[in-house]
Order: C-alpha cells, then sequence, then structure tokens
C-alpha cells in the first residue's frame, strides 16, 4: 500500500511512499480508506511537538480520523462485516496511521456511515466533532440558557460547537475574523466579534462558558470574560497548564482536555450530519500526495471548517 509516513520529527517531512500492509490483530478492523482529516495535532506532531512524545518508533504515518471500507475482520469482531462503510477516531496507544490507503481500528471505536454522509464529510467528523461534544457536554456540561463564548469559531472544532451549543438552547457567541461572521450566523450564532478588533473589557463577566479554541494569549484575554463560577475549556494542550494557572485565586473552573474515541456519540454526530441538523464545512479536500500542503494551509490558521485528504487507488 502507499501512505504518508515521516522518517524524523521536522516539519516538511512527509514523505508519500510504499509500505507494508497492515494486518488486523483480535478485536480490529482492517479499513481500506477513502479519506483522512487533517486537524493541527498531525502538523504540531509531525514537526516534533503534538504527539510525538507518544510515539515509540519511526516511520510513522500521521492521521487521527477516516472514513473507508471494512476489508477485513481480525479474531473476536463479530459485529462488523467485510463491506461496511465506517468512520472513526483513532487515539493513543493505539497508532494513529490514518494518512493511509489501509489502516486498522479498534473494532468498538468506529461507527457507521450512514446513507447521504460521503466519505470526505465523515472523515472530517471524528476528532473535531468529538472535541466540541466532549468539551461542551463533558467537561464545561453547558446548558439550556446559558452563555458560550467560542474561540475560533469559524475553525474545525469552533464551527462544530456553535451548532451543537444552538442546538442544546445555549446563547453562542463566536470570534473569527470579519469575513466569517456570515457564515457563522447561518449555523446559529447570535453575536459574531471580530478577534482583530476586540476589547475585551467590555465582555467582562458575561459569560458562562468559554469554549478556547486558540490558547496562548487570546485565552488568557478571554478568561476575565466568564461569569465569577464560569467554566472555561482550553484546547491547545502546549498552553493549557498556561491558562490553567491563570485562573488560580478565582472561582472559574479551567481545564484542558484530550477527546477520546467514543463510538455511541460519534454515532449521533454523524446521525445529525445526516438528517441536516448539523453542517460540517470542508475548507477543501487535497489528494493524500499533498499533505505537506493541507498541513502548510491547517498551520495558518485560517481555514474555515476542516480539511481532509482524499485517498485514491
Amino acid at each position: 500500500m502507499h501512505a504518508i509516513r515521516i522518517h524524523a520529527f521536522e516539519p516538511d517531512n512527509l514523505v508519500y511512499e510504499e509500505c507494508e500492509r497492515p494486518t488486523p490483530q483480535a478485536g480490529e478492523v482492517l479499513i481500506r480508506n477513502q479519506a483522512a482529516g487533517v486537524n493541527p495535532i498531525d502538523w504540531k506532531t509531525v514537526s516534533g511537538g503534538g504527539a510525538c512524545g507518544f510515539i515509540e518508533q519511526l516511520p510513522y504515518i500521521p492521521g487521527w480520523e477516516f472514513s473507508g471500507i471494512i476489508e477485513a475482520c481480525g479474531e473476536g469482531v463479530e459485529n462488523w462485516q467485510p463491506g461496511q462503510a465506517v468512520l472513526g477516531f483513532i487515539r493513543f496507544p493505539h497508532p494513529a496511521n490514518c494518512y493511509a490507503e489501509y489502516l486498522c481500528a479498534p473494532a468498538d471505536e468506529i461507527t457507521l456511515r450512514p446513507e447521504g454522509v460521503d466519505a470526505i464529510q465523515a472523515a472530517a467528523l471524528g476528532l473535531t466533532g468529538l472535541t466540541a461534544w466532549q468539551a461542551l457536554f463533558e467537561a464545561a456540561a453547558l446548558k439550556a440558557g446559558e452563555k458560550v463564548l467560542i474561540l475560533a469559531a469559524a475553525g474545525g472544532v469552533g464551527h462544530l460547537a456553535v451548532q451543537l451549543a444552538v442546538e442544546a438552547g445555549a446563547e453562542v457567541t463566536a470570534t473569527a475574523s470579519i469575513q466569517n461572521h456570515a457564515f457563522l450566523r447561518s449555523l446559529g450564532a447570535h453575536t459574531c466579534l471580530d478577534y482583530a478588533n476586540l476589547d475585551w473589557s467590555a465582555y467582562r463577566g458575561q459569560f458562562d462558558v468559554i469554549l478556547d479554541g486558540i490558547g496562548g494569549d487570546a485565552g488568557l484575554q478571554a478568561l476575565p470574560s466568564l461569569k465569577a463560577t464560569g467554566r472555561c475549556v482550553t484546547l491547545p494542550s502546549v498552553t493549557a497548564a498556561q491558562i490553567i494557572a491563570a485562573a488560580e485565586g478565582q472561582d472559574w473552573q479551567v481545564m484542558g482536555i484530550r477527546a477520546r474515541p467514543d463510538a455511541q456519540q460519534l454515532a449521533g454526530l454523524v446521525e445529525r450530519l445526516a438528517q441536516g441538523r448539523l453542517h460540517l464545512a470542508i475548507d477543501r479536500s487535497l489528494p493524500l500526495t499533498e499533505a505537506a500542503t493541507a498541513h502548510k494551509l491547517s498551520a495558518s490558521g485560517h481555514c474555515r471548517g476542516k480539511l481532509v485528504l482524499s485517498v485514491e487507488f
């Protein structure tokens, strides 16, 4: 098979090459891949950050979310069969390996792809959709009627979080560049703020929940906009400790999260997609061979929605 692999943790070190096709172990399924979602964790890991500390050996195939067709089932897998279209999100301790023509996935971490949802959309849903869901409803325990601020709202996680929060009955304020405001309003955002010209002092103590998709200085500046007992979930792991430390001495609850695979939650998200209750914006789809271009686009921070790599045989 062909895959994108890295042989050292360095930027621009993505190599499209031939390698051995994996064999499903007990409890796994072999997937003939059709598409892989691209996320910031991918290029951060390739560059020596992100999740590189969990990778025990090189070469390494990046990619955390996928959509494809079951090719074969490993020992003990009884609830799946070859030919079924599925999607999933893979996380350590299982290797990622989604930038490839074939991959193995734990059978209990995938879900069926409904009719009407194509492989490109399905591949873009796993990591971002579960991150948005778990951040809003598990970590922040968002309730109907609460006011939520979503930073980087036009991005992969952000634009899904806007819709899920609105569906839950929250009042959503979204930060993004001006050119994305009409897009976010079409998704249900009640108020849109231009992140480039934002006076945070005007919003002190206004929000029950902040979903921080930026971290760093942007996350720190937004913290005082929480109500006295507000909750903030910060997503970028590299600055999570900094944001949490800044809240010491306050009654705010500030936490970082690492999304986990959850087939039941993912099934609910993809069903919303199939029913038209959730819109997943694809910034663009590129062939697997152009993974390096996709990483550069993701690192720019200016994509609307998701980037996806299509896998063609």
